[in-house]
């Protein structure tokens, strides 16, 4: 078998697996806005995880991406962008880039695509995937997402892909009024619930979509760790 078979056969592999996935994992749980659907089947998961994992990258499963972090589960990513309801007119920010593929995901939904990633290597990374898929409506910075993105606000859409110990106040201040925001906050006994808020001129109407499992939000305003946060170290 020639070296160009092998690649052929192998992306056909990736392409039966990410449809069975499609169907198996998301459609038939409940999600079927067809704009995620075509995101979900445009974005290659395995392209967003290290070699030795391209064989599980489309198992019902969060995969290890380094640095003590993971690429969500495909289900979540899928239940995640649904419950946004993005469009082509809404600024978006997502809190958490890390290998860039929700964030990738969201830029085939919505105008642009603000991103915040605190550790340095994962954010270079996932730069150099939007670049490779020619994802231009995506600007990302390196810092500490729990701080938001206050020159750029406010934002239509708020996501954030970590646990906060609480409801983030401090993104929430960045959010259109009629704006959606999509975030796991952390409950007692270490559960975790993940919540959609719409902010309205009457207030905040929350709801549970259910537990779920997220790394940590680290930062000023959300969990604290003993090395120093950098404020700024942009990635332009």
């Amino acid at each position: 078998m020639t070296a160009s078979s092998s690649s052929n056969q192998q992306k056909g592999s990736y392409s039966i697996a990410r449809k069975r996935m499609i169907q198996e994992q998301i459609v038939d749980r409940g999600v079927r806005d067809q704009a995620v659907l075509a995101a979900m089947q445009k974005i290659h998961r395995h392209d967003f995880v290290d070699d030795a994992l391209k064989a599980q990258a489309y198992r019902d499963a969060p995969l290890n991406i380094g640095e003590g972090q993971t690429i969500s589960q495909p289900y979540i990513v899928a239940l995640m962008t649904q419950s946004l309801k993005t469009n082509k007119d809404h600024k978006v920010l997502e809190i958490g880039t890390g290998c860039g593929f929700q964030t990738s995901i969201l830029s085939e939904l919505a105008g642009k695509v603000y991103t915040i990633e605190r550790i340095r290597g994962l954010g270079l990374q996932a730069r150099k995937r939007f670049k490779d898929y020619g994802l231009r409506n995506i600007v990302m910075r390196v810092g500490d997402g729990s701080k938001g993105w206050e020159e750029a606000a406010p934002f239509d859409r708020i996501i954030v892909t970590c646990a906060s110990p609480k409801v983030p106040e401090r993104l929430l201040e960045q959010l259109n009024i009629g704006g959606v925001m999509v975030v796991p906050v952390s409950q007692k006994e270490g559960h975790q619930n993940l919540l959609r808020i719409t902010k309205t001129k009457e207030g905040l109407k929350t709801e549970n979509l259910g537990e779920c499992h997220f790394v940590k939000l680290i930062g000023r305003h959300g969990y604290r760790q003993d090395r120093e946060i950098k404020r700024k170290d942009s990635l332009a």
